[in-house]
């Protein structure tokens, strides 16, 4: 193209001069100097409250095609961050377990909290951290996107198709939002937890999600009593007991934690539930104090 538009202006010009024809006003003959300049290139970055009919672990460009919220979809980028310092400086995207993508994942559990309305551990939802494919990130791409979707059940990870915005979707009285559960065990070990309303016969109930220290995932396998100390201490707080010698004796403690690889991308969230092994409850023990829960 940049060719023949060449030749048919230097055909123009070579006309006039034929027909003996001056240079009309504002016309200089020059051919270079007039043209406005090109914007500088940027490099593509996905936008916040787009939806998404399926899941993407790389956030390539060709697989970018967002749709409205309201249509089925399996995914909502609720935030959009930037890597920035040394993080941004690298020659390729994150790798599992850098402080990139460790420091990517905090920004994500913090503004996808923010976003839903409490920490999205305590709900069926999964939260996704995606970075630029290799390609992008040598175009300049430095951000990443934080996608939510809801999942089927606490011990059932996969993704079901929604419609509608997640935002605010863990406001008090949610659906997705943990309640009261019956524990199936075999003989130590819990095989399922069955999400069952709580006035129904029920032997656990979800009390919140401890923050563990920021360690090895073998050194948190290795020190699972701090998680069960961490469990009571919610316990207490949720059911406004006293933290004392005494709260062991009230209630035993059940803890979801995160797999190996989520752990060393950063997710550090210990999902908390009360246990008893003796006796059935039949409501929730919120703010029930030393009467819901009894020393036994």
């Amino acid at each position: 193209m940049r060719r023949w538009w060449t030749a048919a202006a230097v055909g123009a010009a070579a006309a006039l001069a034929l027909v003996g024809c001056g240079t009309p006003a504002g016309i200089d003959r020059n051919l270079t100097d007039d043209w406005p300049a090109l914007p500088a290139a940027e490099a593509f970055t996905p936008q916040p409250g787009a939806c998404h009919f399926g899941l993407q672990d790389v956030g390539y460009l060709s697989g970018y095609n967002p749709i409205d919220c309201a249509q089925p979809h399996r995914a909502e980028t609720l935030h959009v961050g930037t890597l920035t310092g040394a993080d941004a400086g690298r020659s390729s995207p994150p790798r599992a377990g850098s402080a990139g993508a460790r420091a990517a994942r905090v920004e994500c559990d913090r503004e996808v909290g923010k976003a839903i309305g409490a920490d999205w551990h305590s709900g069926r939802l999964r939260v996704s951290v995606i970075f630029p494919s290799a390609l992008g990130w040598g175009g300049g791409s430095r951000w990443f996107r934080c996608d939510a979707a809801e999942v089927s059940s606490l011990d059932d990870g996969n993704v079901v198709e929604r419609s509608g915005s997640l935002r605010g979707a863990l406001k008090p009285g949610s659906p997705l939002a943990y309640g009261c559960f019956e524990p199936k065990l075999v003989k130590d070990d819990i095989e399922e937890m069955r999400a069952i309303g709580c006035t129904a016969k029920h032997h656990a109930e979800f009390v919140g999600v401890y923050r563990f220290p920021d360690v090895s995932y073998a050194d948190f396998r290795r020190s699972t009593a701090r998680a069960h100390k961490g469990c009571l201490d919610l316990i207490a707080t949720y059911a406004k007991l006293p933290k004392n010698s005494e709260l062991q004796y009230r209630a035993g403690t059940i803890f979801y934690h995160p797999f190996e690889e989520e752990w060393t991308n950063g997710d550090r969230g210990v999902q908390c539930f009360l246990w008893l092994s003796d006796r059935a409850l039949t409501r929730s023990v919120k703010g029930g104090g030393s009467k819901a829960l009894p020393v036994r």
